[in-house]
Order: C-alpha cells, then sequence, then structure tokens
C-alpha cells in the first residue's frame, strides 16, 4: 500500500516538473519570438537624420579626436560623408588632411572610431594630375585618364587595380571618379589640360571607364562618374564661374558614356556640372536644374542611384545664387547628396550647421517636400548596405 502510495507522489511529482519546463520553454519561445518580430521592425528616421545624411563635409586637420570640430558635427548632425584634400585653397598651405600613406590611414581609422555614422570617406583619385594623393607623399603613382586612354581599355583595369588596393588599405570607400567627359575641347581649361578625359571618342571613354570602375569595384570601392550631363566640350571652368556650353555641347557624344555605364549596372554615384546650356534649361545649371537631372538623366536615361552635386561653394554657384537658394534648387532638382567641400574661397567652421538648418527651414516653409529627403535618404542608404558600411 505504501508503494503505492509513493508511486502516485512520484508521478505526480514527474508531471509537475514536465509541465513546469513547458512552461518555461513556451515562455522562452514566446519572449524569442517577440525579440525577434521587434528586431524586424524599421526604425523610422528623423528628419533631422535624414538630412544629416545628404551632406557631404570637408574639412581641415591632418588628425581628429573626440573635441575636433568634424567629429562633434558629424556625431550632432549625423553627417554623411567627408572628402579629404592634401592641399588648403582657403590658405593657400599644405597639408590640409592628407600628408602620407601612415598619417592618412591614421587619420581615416580615427574618424570611424569617435563617429557614430557609417560615413562616406571619399577623395577625388583620378590618377595623373587630380589625385589627392600624390607619389611624393609615398603613395602609388597613377597615370592620368587620358595616357591610360592611349592604351587598351582592359589595361585600364591592370593600371588602376593598385589604386582600388590602396585606396581600400587607407579605409577609403569612395572614389569621385572616373571622369567620363569626352574630350571634344582639348583645350579645355577644366578637363582636356588637365588629362582627365580618357579619350575624344565616346566609345572608348566608356570603355575605358568601366574598366576603371571594375578595378575599384574588386577592392569594394564605390565610385562616382562625372561631370553630368558633360563638361568635355567647356571652355571655362566652372570652379571659377558659371561654364557656358550652349554652343560646344554634342548631346549624343557627351551623353552616350554615361548612357551605358547606366545600362551596364556600373554607376553608383553620378556627381552634376555647374554647367550652363540655355538651349535644354535657359536659367540653371545643371546641378540645380530639374530638366538635366529628373528629366534627362532620371527620365530618359533611366537612373535610378545616387545623384551628387559638384561642390557647392565653387564659384559657379556662389556667385550666380544665394547660399539657401541654391541648397533649395538643387535638392528639388534632384540632388540626393551635397558637397561642402569647405576649400573654396573661405572656409566655414559651421558649414554643416548652416547646411542643414537651412534644409530644415525648408521643409517648413514647404519649400522642399519631407518625401524628397527621404527619398534621396532611401537611395543613400541602400548604396551604403550594398557596400556593407
Amino acid at each position: 500500500m505504501k508503494l503505492k502510495k509513493y508511486l502516485i507522489i512520484f508521478f505526480f511529482l514527474m508531471l509537475c516538473t514536465i509541465l513546469s519546463c513547458s512552461l518555461i520553454f513556451s515562455s522562452c519561445k514566446k519572449e524569442t519570438a517577440s525579440e525577434t518580430s521587434t528586431a524586424k521592425i524599421p526604425v523610422t528616421p528623423t528628419l533631422d537624420k535624414m538630412i544629416g545624411e545628404m551632406i557631404i563635409l570637408g574639412f581641415r586637420g591632418t588628425e581628429v579626436s573626440d573635441s575636433s570640430k568634424i567629429v562633434q558635427d558629424i556625431n550632432e548632425y549625423n553627417i554623411g560623408g567627408v572628402i579629404l584634400f592634401n592641399y588648403d585653397v582657403p590658405s593657400k598651405s599644405f597639408p590640409r588632411n592628407i600628408v602620407d600613406p601612415k598619417q592618412t590611414k591614421k587619420l581615416i581609422e580615427d574618424l570611424k572610431k569617435l563617429t557614430l555614422s557609417d560615413l562616406f570617406i571619399a577623395v577625388d583619385a583620378e590618377g595623373g594630375y587630380v589625385n589627392r594623393l600624390k607619389a611624393e607623399y609615398g603613395f602609388m603613382q597613377i597615370e592620368s585618364a587620358q595616357t591610360m586612354g592611349e592604351d587598351d581599355p582592359q589595361n585600364t583595369f591592370l593600371k588602376a587595380s593598385p589604386l582600388g588596393i590602396e585606396l581600400d588599405y587607407l579605409g577609403f570607400n569612395l572614389n569621385f571618379a572616373p571622369v567620363v567627359d569626352v574630350n571634344i575641347n582639348k583645350d579645355n581649361p577644366v578637363i582636356g589640360h588637365y588629362e582627365r578625359s580618357f579619350s575624344d571618342d565616346p566609345v572608348k571613354v566608356y570603355e575605358h571607364a568601366g574598366y576603371f570602375i571594375d578595378a575599384m569595384h574588386q577592392y569594394n570601392i564605390i565610385t562616382a562618374i562625372k561631370h553630368f550631363p558633360g563638361h568635355g566640350s567647356s571652355t571655362e571652368d566652372s570652379h571659377l564661374g558659371l561654364a557656358d556650353i550652349t554652343d560646344t555641347y554634342n548631346e549624343e557624344a557627351e551623353l552616350f558614356p554615361f548612357k551605358k555605364l547606366i545600362e551596364g549596372g556600373k554607376t553608383d554615384i553620378i556627381i552634376t556640372a555647374h554647367i550652363m546650356n540655355t538651349n535644354i534649361d535657359p536659367d540653371n545649371p545643371a546641378t540645380l536644374s530639374s530638366i538635366f537631372l529628373n528629366d534627362i538623366l532620371r527620365g530618359r536615361l533611366k537612373y535610378e542611384g545616387v545623384i551628387v552635386s559638384d561642390d557647392m561653394q565653387m564659384g559657379a554657384i556662389v556667385d550666380n545664387f544665394g547660399f539657401e537658394e541654391a541648397i533649395i534648387k538643387a535638392i528639388n532638382a534632384g540632388c540626393d547628396l551635397l558637397i561642402f567641400s569647405n576649400n573654396g574661397r573661405e572656409y566655414d567652421d559651421d558649414i554643416a550647421e548652416k547646411a542643414v538648418d537651412v534644409i530644415k527651414k525648408a521643409v517648413d516653409e514647404g519649400k522642399i517636400t519631407e518625401e524628397e529627403i527621404s527619398s534621396s535618404y532611401n537611395r543613400i542608404k541602400e548604396l551604403k548596405e550594398k557596400y556593407d558600411m
């Protein structure tokens, strides 16, 4: 009788244990499912965060700390990227950011450590004259686009690959190159003069640019082709003022490299040109023109990626448009990213705050829609995620 009693108690205790374990396991599963579900819910970014992502800044300094103005600006305004230079134009002096490979690598590492953003770390490294990473500082010697263009297109891949390796090693993730302007005017003061174009043949420009891009992509470097809709026929330098190409522009030839690179899926970013063509838009340079950027680039050429303005502090913009007016026009025209190099005539320590405030005010006043900001933000984040930033 006692044995029977003990067996009943034993089975009762076992049943309680099993039920308890089952309840605990069930609770854990619900909690895990809840956590997973919560993790999958996308967080809607604030307007301030989206606006900051649209800005690329230039700054002074060969090293940074947590008290550096650029670090504070990136963290406070969620700035999307920075651009590094070797030469400081306002003070007409060296160095600005780049001294040698060891210092540059350390600067970039510190920028990434001290900021919360998935920063674009950008540089102009076309090769030849336009390369902030000079051989005299200890960096690799890279041929100009014009010199590469005189060889077989496949060899451009071999010649540009060491640059991709170097950029990756240093920590850069964005190269504002290659130039896809067709060398129509060989005396062009800003393209032909500096050997920045691969060729006067649009097919060769497309082919060489494609191999240059492949070389960068091999090392996970984002590229930006420039300068839409084509700067190769200009007789003036847009750094100094508006370049009018109305009488020199060859639309079929100059759009060809852009069109083919877009169709081939090679285009990460397209940089605009501060050029006027009154036959197409009588009032605005391409950077500020919805006809060029929305109707032609997005409409006719079917481009869906990121559009970045050329430097908003170039003479072509600052001499003809107010700071606020230019920003509003650029965003409404279709620019997703705006470059403020802070490397023109003057250096403005508060350029980040001023740019962000202008955009916020314009949204508040209905001059820019929040949908426009959101679309740009989504394109930028999609590109960054594609490159695991």
